[in-house]
């Protein structure tokens, strides 16, 4: 077993499930103690840096003699439950490949930086090389989010595992909830109850034809366009009452150019013209979660960076693309840090059987280290 296998695979038997996800969940101590042991045995500068108790994000820096461009290389620590994985944190090698929970979302992108950033920091660079190990990427992204108040770059590398393509765009997302008011009534007085479930009824057609809408009619070329699904519905007492309450959760995945100011005017809009129609509807909207879209700028000087030196390691020219979902990308970007997505192949994240392709991890391993030597020269 080389240096990097046994990285991935300490790494991987590493139970670091986010337990924001997962009530009783492990979390990300553990496993960002050991990567920082494991950064400060290479010689460079480590912080571990508490975002939520007992939930450090790994800050290591390779420092460069002054004067040259920073580079940031951001990987996530934590990882979704196993959900029915049998051994899930014990690492297996197989055809080169390697198995276990977090091996392909995202451990073996997370080692690839930090060989690279191991070997920066003997690379005689003139700018830094910052790795971010973060918590939290799984659920809300409160990692990076922390990570990109205190520390700035000139660019960033985010190595989700994209199947070696280089992603330039992805999509962020909303989360709302929509809540129809009926009048609670006994169930054999129609003349005095207003059904908030069967009210909400004409919300969630209005929400299919604007999902069907917004697929239909593509305004990104890489994204396509946004989208829109129900994801959780509740309401009522019990069969003999009116209803006068019914709560929707909903998500709409959002586009560059979008905004959730944006979203949510057009589901009050919905909600205002089924009110039109029937006066004696009523209903609300609360907007909960936002995370942005992504997408990096055409001029960012880290990409003809990453283009290059991936051609060189590959022999080939890279796919360029955008991806569905959403990362922590748009939280850098967001903070003035033009970020790539380029990271190993491999299958199954958050599925029974994951894995990462070894080899694609060594590949990517060796174009960090040269994106920095070029980017932080």
């Amino acid at each position: 077993m080389d240096e990097l296998e046994k990285l991935i695979c300490d790494l991987v038997s590493i139970d670091s499930v986010n337990p924001d996800l997962s009530p009783g969940g492990r979390g990300e101590e553990e496993v960002a103690r050991f990567a920082a042991g494991w950064l400060e045995k290479a010689g460079l500068e480590v912080h571990l840096d508490e975002v939520k108790p007992g939930r450090p994000n790994v800050i290591a820096v390779a420092r460069g003699s002054g004067g040259g461009r920073t580079l940031m290389l951001n990987g996530h620590t934590d990882v979704v439950n196993p959900a029915g994985m049998p051994d899930a944190f014990k690492p297996v090698i197989r055809d080169g490949r390697l198995y276990g929970r977090g091996s392909y979302d995202m451990k073996g992108g997370l080692a690839a930086c930090m060989l690279a950033a191991a070997r920066a920091s003997t690379a005689k660079l003139r700018g830094d090389v910052i790795l971010t190990a973060v918590m939290d990427e799984e659920y809300a992204g409160l990692g990076t989010i922390h990570a990109a108040g205190r520390y700035k770059a000139d660019a960033a590398i985010i190595a989700e595992a994209t199947g070696m393509e280089l992603v330039v765009a992805h999509r962020g997302f909303v989360w709302l909830e929509i809540e129809t008011i009926g009048v609670a009534a006994h169930g054999s007085r129609p003349d005095l109850g207003v059904d908030a479930i069967s009210k909400m009824g004409y919300v969630l057609t209005a929400l299919d034809r604007l999902n069907k809408d917004l697929m239909a009619n593509p305004r990104h070329p890489l994204l396509g366009g946004g989208s829109l699904h129900a994801s959780l519905i509740q309401g009522g007492l019990e069969l003999a009452t009116y209803p006068d309450r019914c709560c929707l959760s909903i998500e709409r995945r959002t586009i560059p150019g979008e905004t959730p100011e944006s979203v949510e005017e057009e589901i009050r809009q919905i909600l205002a013209a089924i009110h039109e129609k029937d006066p004696s509807f009523k209903a609300d909207v609360r907007r909960l979660l936002y995370r942005s879209p992504m997408e990096t700028p055409q001029d960012a000087e880290i990409l003809p960076v990453i283009r290059q030196t991936s051609a060189a390691v590959l022999g080939h020219p890279v796919t360029v693309s955008g991806v569905p979902y959403w990362t922590d990308a748009a939280t850098l970007s967001a903070a003035g840090i033009p970020c790539v997505l380029f990271g190993p192949s491999g299958a199954g994240a958050h599925a029974v059987e994951e894995w990462v392709n070894l080899d694609s991890v060594r590949d990517c391993a060796e174009i960090y280290l040269a994106a920095a030597q070029e980017f932080c020269r």
